[in-house]
């Protein structure tokens, strides 16, 4: 079953700009005909650089911006019409927002979202103890919002959309400047939350790790539209014939000896003896590659590597729009 669906859906911003008689409008399409379903119980990553449109389409699902056309449904509800009845069935997390209260210990926040959203008592501490403890932040509960480090705050702002036990669960930018351990903790009790509960989970992130660590499925949004959408899998596959090739030479630096290009290979970085290439085995092979390589100067080290998830998104981002 379907818990979120978009359909043809678009967003446009008017932009004004000039002065007196030169003033004028211009109309910006944030988001541009979007149709989209996602499952119960998927763990979806939106991926797509800054200004692409993925934190407009949050906002859209939650209720907080209005559509200029197309239309939304989020477990069966209409975010703008039945706005009341969704916030108890999703929970959202902005990054670089709080729905804690900042001067208040941490329980304190927990107390008064309890109230907020009417759970029954006996369910509110029952839940708010495990995912204290799946979270591991029972020593800072006495501790005021504003004295935690950006990592127990996040922790913190996830019990918060959680406490109310909703289906969908929407992340923008969850792991932004965490720690390593701080990422740990909110992956796996994310992992948790959807083997356990069956919680649908819509991340936006820069950080690939998210993307790998949690999410079976990745729709790439660029300029306001999908450009991709296909499984963890499926993005990998697309390093498919290509490879990097790294080549260390023992008597120059690599700038000066390499040309940029080779038959099927494109110089990626130089750096010192250092060369990079990456490589199309659907033009050249690897051998003929290191045969080409070897003309330049002496090779004193060579190594090949699959190109990893950090280089397709790259491409994805920085290929013709």
């Amino acid at each position: 079953m379907a818990v979120i669906e978009l359909d043809h859906l678009h967003r446009s911003f008017t932009r004004r700009s000039g002065q007196g008689r030169r003033r004028g409008t211009t109309v910006m399409r944030a988001v541009d005909d979007i149709t989209l379903r996602v499952e119960t119980g998927e763990i979806v990553g939106w991926l797509g650089p800054n200004g692409a449109g993925k934190s407009t389409t949050i906002k859209m699902c939650t209720g907080i911006l209005v559509p200029t056309s197309g239309s939304v449904r989020i477990v069966g509800l209409d975010p703008l019409g039945q706005r009341r009845h969704l916030a108890r069935r999703i929970g959202v997390v902005f990054g670089q927002r709080t729905q804690l209260w900042w001067d208040l210990p941490l329980a304190d926040s927990f107390e008064l979202l309890h109230r907020i959203h009417r759970t029954g008592p006996a369910d509110h501490r029952q839940h708010l103890g495990e995912l204290v403890e799946l979270l591991d932040i029972g020593p800072q509960l006495a501790t005021p919002v504003r004295q935690l480090s950006l990592g127990q705050r996040m922790r913190g702002e996830l019990i918060a959309a959680l406490l109310h036990r909703p289906e969908v669960l929407f992340l923008d930018e969850p792991t932004i400047g965490l720690d390593v351990v701080s990422k740990h903790a909110v992956r796996a009790a994310l992992l948790e939350l959807r083997a356990v509960h069956g919680v649908t989970i819509v991340l936006t992130t820069h950080d690939l790790g998210d993307v790998k660590h949690l999410c079976d499925r990745v729709t790439v949004i660029d300029h306001g539209r999908i450009a991709l959408d296909t499984t963890l899998e499926g993005l990998l596959a697309r390093a498919g014939n290509r490879r990097r090739l790294v080549a260390v030479f023992d008597d120059g630096r690599a700038e000066v000896l390499c040309a940029p290009t080779v038959e099927g290979a494109t110089a990626v970085s130089f750096d010192g003896p250092r060369a990079t290439y990456d490589v199309d085995l659907s033009a050249t092979s690897i051998p003929r590659v290191i045969e080409r390589l070897g003309t330049f100067g002496l090779l004193a080290d060579l190594s090949v590597e699959e190109r990893d998830i950090e280089a397709v998104v790259h491409d994805l981002y920085t290929g013709p729009r």
